[in-house]
């Protein structure tokens, strides 16, 4: 059985309990597997990327052939950081739902002259967003174009607070923001700081390093922007979140704690 994410942010924890670890998130118009109900009110879940987790009930659309009705629906990807879906195509109306950049709403029909499209979600609500606020997910062949995307994708979260299993621009963890600059450029990766056998990224000579590429350390991955620097959310005191470092010891935004453990480089390429 299949449900969708109706909920702006679907939290995915390591058991059916929202005072343990945050594992994941899923977000609003993403589709679930469900694979048990662990408790009342909760479902495990296992999502397209083939991560698990145990989601509030609340946040799922799950009705009998509803996933089946959301996927056959023009859906686009919303871009900005936060958007708002109104009740009425003007500023002034009320809020129907607060979205995250990386949620899929469904449209219909053409934006209207001052750019209001209407969208509906999973669990049937419908509203106005402004069509600048989405777009759609490229699917880049051409390998210069899509190492340009992943990085500037990987850029929108800059200043994006830290958080464990988030990847959001309300929080994220390293592997989120890697695997959400990849998602956003129309590959699925692994969501974990590793490489996986069965998903797209492999490991390369690091001194074939290029713009895009992923760096591998312990427990941790970042997105190579080129010149020796990578963007990655990191946990670091003072740092608390996504910025810009360097593996080159000459940099100002040089870690040696990073650059001393760089396990390996993958790449899709």
């Amino acid at each position: 059985m299949y449900a969708v994410v109706s909920s702006p942010v679907c939290p995915l924890y390591l058991r059916p309990d929202d005072r343990c670890e945050l594992a994941d998130e899923a977000l609003l118009g993403w589709r679930v597997e469900i694979l048990d109900e662990p408790a009342p009110g909760w479902f495990q879940v296992r999502t397209d990327y083939g991560y698990t987790g145990c989601a509030p009930a609340c946040a799922l659309t799950a009705g009998d052939g509803d996933a089946d009705r959301w996927e056959a629906l023009k859906r686009r990807t919303v871009l900005r950081g936060l958007c708002s879906v109104r009740s009425e195509p003007r500023v002034q109306s009320w809020q129907v739902c607060r979205l995250v950049r990386g949620a899929a709403v469904a449209v219909h029909g053409e934006p209207d002259a001052d750019g209001w499209q209407r969208v509906s979600l999973p669990d049937g609500r419908e509203g106005y967003t402004r069509t600048g606020f989405l777009f759609d997910i490229p699917r880049l062949e051409e390998e210069q174009a899509l190492r340009e995307h992943i990085v500037s994708m990987a850029r929108l979260y800059m200043d994006a607070h830290y958080l464990w299993g988030g990847k959001t621009p309300l929080g994220v963890d390293c592997s989120g923001l890697a695997f959400m600059a990849y998602r956003l450029s129309g590959v699925t990766i692994w969501r974990d700081a590793s490489i996986r056998e069965g998903y797209p990224i492999h490991a390369v000579d690091p001194a074939r390093v290029r713009p895009g590429d992923l760096l591998f350390f312990p427990g941790h991955v970042a997105v190579y922007l080129g010149g020796g620097r990578y963007i990655h959310s990191t946990a670091r005191s003072g740092s608390d979140g996504v910025v810009v470092n360097s593996l080159d010891p000459a940099h100002e935004d040089f870690r040696r704690d990073l650059s001393e453990k760089l396990a390996c480089v993958g790449s899709l390429f």
